[in-house]
């Protein structure tokens, strides 16, 4: 009799635990709920603070033609026809990847960055050959919050910064003002921010 108990106990146990999951009553089993899409930036490789940032996470917008694999200039060795230990060689060159979600964060604080230029060349006053004083630069780049702390470099009509995403950098003058979003540099311009190419070697 008590065999016969413990047989049916652990036929009932294989059962119940083979039931999980299956319909009951014809509701299926709803699926685990997705996380919502994350509304705080990518994180950055350099844990630098953040700056220009958005008011609200911009929209992703995946890319097939968009890299996030660190850009280097010029030639690529192909099938060894290149010249011998170019990437090497050039490897000071080279940017941080650039992910969909961080080119993103990124564009969103171009845009800032871009706005806050234009009030700069509307307030006219500009120097020779076009440029403003570094220190209006400098003071609508702090407006967003981007100071010594974001790697910050003015001159020559020139600024780039790092916003704790990625880098925004460009030209602001009379008649120009660009913008361009991409990754720190892996050695920089010596005495400048992260985001200024190298005009040398090592």
């Amino acid at each position: 009799m008590l065999i016969r108990r413990s047989v049916t106990a652990v036929a009932l146990l294989v059962l119940t635990l083979t039931a999980c999951g299956t319909q009951r009553g014809g509701v299926r089993d709803a699926p685990p709920e997705s996380p919502p899409p994350s509304t705080s930036p990518p994180p950055s490789s350099g844990a630098r603070p953040m700056c220009a940032e958005p008011a609200e996470a911009p929209t992703v917008v995946p890319s097939p033609s968009a890299s996030s694999t660190p850009r280097t200039d010029g030639p690529q060795e192909q099938h060894g026809d290149g010249a011998p230990h170019y990437a090497e060689n050039h490897a000071y060159r080279m940017q941080a990847s650039m992910t969909p979600e961080k080119r993103a964060w990124g564009a969103a604080s171009a845009e800032l960055v871009r706005a806050e230029l234009e009030k700069v060349r509307a307030e006219g006053g500009a120097r020779e050959y076009g440029r403003f004083a570094d220190e209006r630069v400098a003071a609508a780049l702090a407006r967003l919050g981007c100071g010594e702390e974001h790697g910050v470099y003015i001159g020559n009509g020139y600024y780039s910064l790092h916003t704790g995403v990625v880098c925004v950098s460009g030209r602001v003058t009379k008649d120009e003002l660009t913008t361009e979003v991409h990754g720190a540099y892996a050695e920089p311009q010596p005495g400048t921010g992260p985001c200024v190419e190298n005009q040398g070697g090592h």
